[in-house]
C-alpha cells in the first residue's frame, strides 16, 4: 500500500490525487488484494474478489518477463523469486546474451455489473536483468535495471522509481479512466 501512496499522479491536482490514492487503496484492501504480486493469476483473483465483494472490484498483478525465455517467469515471478532469490534470477540468464526484460503491471477493474466487461489497465517498464545491487526489501527490485538508468529499482530513490515504474504507468491509465468516466465527481474519501 505504501508504494501506491507514493506514486505521483502529476496530471491530477494534488488534492484529487490524494483522495484517489486513498480511494483506490480502500477498494484494493476491501478486495483483499496485496499490491505485491500474489502469483495467483489475475483472472482467478478477480473472480475471488467479485464473489467476496459483490460490487466494484480492482485487482492487480505484476509480472517480470525475460525476453530470452519467451516471457518467463512472467506471472510466476513469485515462485521463481522464492526459490531462486534475485541472485538466481540473474544467474538464470547466464547462458543467454539477451538480458533484456520488462516489468508489467495490470490492474483489472469491474463495476460489479456482469453485463459490463472487465477493463484492463497496463503499464510496462523495459530494462535489463543485472547482478543484484541495492536493498533486498522488495522482491526482484535488486536485479531489474530500467532502461536509461544505471541503477536498479532497488537503488533508485523511491520517488524516481515510483515515477517510472510499471505500476505507476498502469495507475496513470486507471486514474485517467476514472477521470474520464466521472470528470466532475471526485471519489469520496474512504472512512
Amino acid at each position: 500500500m505504501e508504494q501506491l501512496r507514493q506514486v505521483p499522479l502529476r496530471h491530477l491536482e494534488s488534492w484529487f490525487a490524494s483522495v484517489l490514492a486513498r480511494w483506490l487503496c480502500s477498494l484494493i484492501q476491501k478486495a483483499g488484494v496485496s499490491l505485491r504480486s500474489s502469483g495467483t493469476p489475475l483472472r482467478t483473483r478477480w473472480w475471488r474478489g467479485k464473489l467476496t465483494i459483490r460490487g466494484p472490484v480492482i485487482v492487480e498483478d505484476t509480472c517480470l518477463c525475460f525476453n530470452a525465455l519467451g516471457g518467463l517467469p512472467g506471472p510466476y515471478i513469485k515462485w521463481f523469486l522464492e526459490k531462486l532469490k534475485p541472485e538466481g534470477l540473474y544467474k538464470l540468464l547466464a547462458g543467454f546474451e539477451d538480458k533484456s526484460a520488462y516489468a508489467l503491471c495490470t490492474f483489472a477493474f469491474s463495476t460489479g455489473n456482469p453485463e459490463e466487461p472487465v477493463k484492463l489497465f497496463k503499464g510496462q517498464t523495459h530494462g535489463v536483468i543485472v547482478e543484484p545491487r541495492g536493498p533486498r526489501d522488495f522482491g526482484w527490485d535488486p536485479c531489474f535495471q530500467p532502461d536509461g538508468y544505471d541503477q536498479t529499482y532497488a537503488e533508485l530513490p523511491k520517488a524516481v522509481k515510483n515515477s517510472i515504474s510499471h505500476r505507476y504507468r498502469a495507475l496513470s491509465e486507471l486514474s485517467a479512466f476514472f477521470l474520464q468516466s466521472n470528470p466532475t465527481e471526485a471519489p469520496s474519501s474512504p472512512s
